[in-house]
């Protein structure tokens, strides 16, 4: 049967203190696009062609950001994965953060339909000085469509090291388990779910973030932040996309390094 394949790389070089573009591949359905802006961060929108993910196709997204760089990441839509026969959809991304650069890894939630699979990995590299804000957010179904998905497979990992030192390792599972929707210590039976990830140059720089993301948190949500040295995580769970977005949104824009977030993630 015929599946998707895509390959897009991008690499940065930094000049006149603005970010251009230096070299860009692109094959398959994976497409980047790099809309103006009137600062000197550079935009890079990656696209799926294909319109989706199901079981066999495969992504691979290379992005480096030269050093002292701004560089923002985000996909056009949202990423849909269907219904599979027994394969997974594979996307690997890989990023490198240049010396006192930042990057914003943002791609717009993953919408997981019933009996989909997906195997994905994110792995960057930091350098000195560099910095990172990055989200994944999983929708599990439509929710103006009324669906609630319950049989889909996931598998996320991420490993973030700084010049080859492992600072950041999580990895996030979905086995179509009923205890995984359920459960009070997991999902509690919502279907929205989005972690945040934020790797300061050095500790007192996260420290200083985090009391003002901290006050930004609003009581009676499902949203928790932590400290640990240079990195901030925030978790948070709702009863849908809107939802999420709501909670995670103004937060995203006070980790970014621009201080907002790109049009496409305008509510």
């Amino acid at each position: 049967m015929q599946r998707a394949r895509g390959v897009g790389r991008l690499t940065t070089s930094q000049r006149d203190g603005a970010t251009h573009i230096a070299r860009l591949y692109q094959e398959g359905c994976a497409k980047i696009r790099l809309p103006h802006t009137h600062s000197g961060t550079l935009d890079a929108v990656l696209i799926n062609t294909a319109g989706g993910l199901i079981g066999g196709d495969h992504l691979s997204w290379s992005i480096e950001a030269a050093a002292e760089g701004r560089l923002v990441a985000t996909t056009q839509a949202c990423e849909r994965v269907y219904r599979s026969t027994g394969a997974d959809a594979r996307v690997e991304t890989r990023i490198s953060v240049g010396a006192k650069a930042h990057l914003d890894w943002l791609p717009q939630e993953t919408i997981l339909f019933e009996n989909s699979r997906l195997d994905r990995s994110l792995e960057i590299e930091l350098e000195d000085g560099a910095s990172l804000t990055a989200v994944e957010a999983i929708l599990l179904g439509r929710e103006a469509m009324g669906e609630r998905t319950r049989s889909a497979h996931l598998r996320d990992n991420w490993r973030i090291r700084r010049r080859g030192r492992l600072i950041h390792a999580e990895s996030t599972r979905l086995s179509g388990v009923e205890a995984e929707h359920d459960g009070l210590s997991l999902l509690a039976g919502y279907r929205a779910f989005a972690t945040i990830l934020h790797v300061a140059p050095n500790a007192e720089a996260a420290e200083q973030q985090y009391e003002l993301v901290g006050s930004m948190v609003p009581d009676g949500r499902r949203i928790a932040v932590s400290l640990v040295g240079e990195r901030i995580i925030v978790r948070a769970l709702a009863e849908g996309g809107y939802a999420l977005r709501r909670l995670i949104v103004p937060l995203l824009a006070q980790l970014s390094g621009g201080g907002h977030l790109p049009r496409l993630w305008h509510l």
